[in-house]
C-alpha cells in the first residue's frame, strides 16, 4: 500500500492494537496520530504499545465515546489540523471520528449517519422510516417490560444493548428461559477493553428472526455506493449468537446477492451516509432481507481481508484513498474465494495445543492463530473477544474456501484442565 502519507497525517480515533500492527506494515513511519480515551491509555499502556509501532508518532489523549468536544482538541493539538484523512479504529470511536473529519473539512460519514449506525435503537427507527423489513422491537427499561414483549411472541426474543458491538450482552431467549434472570447480562453487560467505563446504553427487545444470516459491506464515497459484498455467516447456536465463521463472497444466487446490497443501499442513502465503509448484518426471513444492525465503519472478524483474498484487492487501502477523497476501482466480481474459522475450544484452563503444523499443511489455508497459550484460562464463548483465534483459508469458491477453513480448524485440538 502506498498512499504517500507524511508525518500525521492520518488520524485514527480508538485503538484497534491488530490494525495498528498492521498500519505498520503499510504505512510511513510517524503517518499517524493515534486519539484515545485517557482511561484506555492506561489501561491498555497505549503509550506502551506505540514505541514499538514507529507508524504512531503520537499518542493524544481526549474524551470521544460520550461526546467529542472537537474545538477543544484543535485548540489543544492544533497540529492535527495538517491530517489528510481520518477514520474510527473502533465502534464506540465512529462519531468522533465523523464530527472531526467534518470540522476538517475530510471525507467521512457525517455526524448524522455516525450517530444512528452507533445506537442500535436509531438504526431500527431509521429502517422503518426508509421502508426496509425490520422484526417488532422495542427499547425497554425493565425485565419485566422485556418479559412482556416476550409473551406477544411466544416467550421467544432477543435481548441486545443499544451500544456494543462484538455480540456483547447479545441474547436470544425462548420459550424455556426467565428473562428475568438474563437481564443483567445485557442492561450491563461485561464491559470491552476498548470502551470507556462510563459509556452508556440502553436495552433493545427485538423479535426474534429466523432464516441465514449474512452481512453486507458497501464502499461509499460521497453518497455514491462503489463496490459491494455479500458475506455469509455463520453463528454459535443456542443463546448466544457469537460469529463462529464467514465466507466471502456469500455462495447466494446473484438475484439473492443484489438484493441485499440493494437493501444496504437503500438503507445508506436514507441515513444519508457520505463516504467509508457501512458493514450491515441481515437475515433472510420468509425469503425477505430483514436488518439486523450496521455498523458505519470496517468490519472486523477478518472479513477486510477476506474481500481483499476473493476479489484480489486491498480493501482497507481502496478504504483509506476513500477516506481522502480519491475514487478507487475495485472488481466487480470476485476471482476466488475466502473463509474464515473462529477457534473455540472448551472451557478450562488449557494443557496443550495440538496439531498446529497439521493446520498449516490443509490445502487453501492461508494462516492460522492462535490467541491463547498453555496456561491461559478459556472462558465461555459470550462475545467474538473470548474467541481463541482463526484460520484463514481460500478457494476457487466458497464452498471449497469454507471446507478448508474448517478442515484447517479440525486439525487442532485443544485441551484443557
Amino acid at each position: 500500500m502506498d498512499l504517500a502519507l507524511g508525518r500525521d497525517e492520518m488520524i485514527v480515533v480508538g485503538a484497534s492494537i491488530g490494525m495498528l500492527h498492521w498500519f505498520a506494515e503499510e504505512l510511513p513511519p510517524g503517518s499517524v496520530v493515534l486519539v484515545e480515551e485517557p482511561e484506555i491509555i492506561a489501561r491498555r499502556d497505549v503509550a506502551g504499545t506505540v514505541t514499538r509501532l514507529p507508524v504512531v508518532s503520537r499518542v493524544v489523549a481526549a474524551r470521544y465515546q460520550t461526546g467529542l468536544d472537537v474545538e477543544e482538541l484543535l485548540a489543544r493539538e492544533p497540529g492535527l489540523a495538517v491530517a489528510r484523512l481520518v477514520m474510527p479504529g473502533l465502534e464506540y470511536a465512529v462519531g468522533a471520528a465523523a464530527r472531526l473529519a467534518e470540522r476538517l473539512g475530510l471525507p467521512g460519514a457525517g455526524p448524522e449517519a455516525a450517530d444512528v449506525f452507533s445506537d442500535k435503537h436509531r438504526m431500527r427507527q431509521l429502517a422503518d422510516r426508509a421502508g426496509l423489513a425490520n422484526p417488532a422491537y422495542e427499547l425497554v427499561d425493565s425485565p419485566q417490560r422485556a418479559a412482556a414483549f416476550a409473551a406477544r411472541f411466544g416467550g421467544r426474543c432477543v435481548l441486545k444493548p443499544t451500544r456494543r458491538s462484538g455480540s456483547l450482552g447479545v441474547q436470544l431467549i425462548t420459550e424455556t428461559d426467565d428473562v428475568s434472570a438474563a437481564w443483567s447480562a445485557t442492561a450491563t453487560p461485561e464491559e470491552p477493553v476498548e470502551a470507556a467505563t462510563d459509556l452508556p446504553t440502553e436495552v433493545l427487545v427485538e423479535q426474534t428472526l429466523v432464516g441465514p444470516e449474512y452481512s453486507v459491506e458497501l464502499l461509499v464515497s460521497d453518497g455514491e455506493v462503489c463496490f459491494g459484498n455479500v458475506t455469509d455467516k455463520r453463528v454459535l447456536p443456542g443463546r448466544r449468537p457469537v460469529e463462529t465463521g464467514h465466507t466471502v463472497p456469500s455462495a447466494l444466487p446473484a438475484a439473492g446477492r443484489a438484493e441485499l446490497v440493494g437493501a444496504a443501499t437503500r438503507l445508506a442513502a436514507a441515513a444519508g451516509f457520505r463516504t467509508g465503509v457501512l458493514h450491515s448484518e441481515w437475515i433472510v426471513a420468509d425469503g425477505v432481507p430483514t436488518l439486523v444492525e450496521c455498523a458505519a465503519r470496517l468490519p472486523g472478524d477478518m472479513i477486510a481481508a477476506l474481500v481483499s483474498v476473493a476479489y484480489e484487492c486491498g480493501f482497507i487501502d481502496a478504504y483509506l484513498r476513500t477516506l481522502r477523497g480519491e475514487r478507487p476501482r475495485l472488481p466487480t466480481r470476485p476471482s476466488g474465494a475466502a473463509a474464515v474459522e473462529f477457534l473455540l475450544p472448551p472451557s478450562g484452563t488449557l494443557t496443550a495445543v495440538d496439531g498446529l503444523r497439521d493446520a498449516r499443511r490443509v490445502p487453501g489455508v492461508l494462516t492460522v492463530q492462535l490467541d491463547v497459550a498453555v496456561g491461559d484460562r478459556v472462558g465461555e464463548v459470550t462475545s467474538s473477544v473470548r474467541r481463541s483465534g482463526h484460520v484463514l483459508a481460500w478457494g476457487a469458491d466458497p464452498a471449497e474456501a469454507t471446507a478448508a477453513a474448517r478442515a484447517g480448524a479440525g486439525r487442532l485440538r485443544f485441551t484443557v484442565g
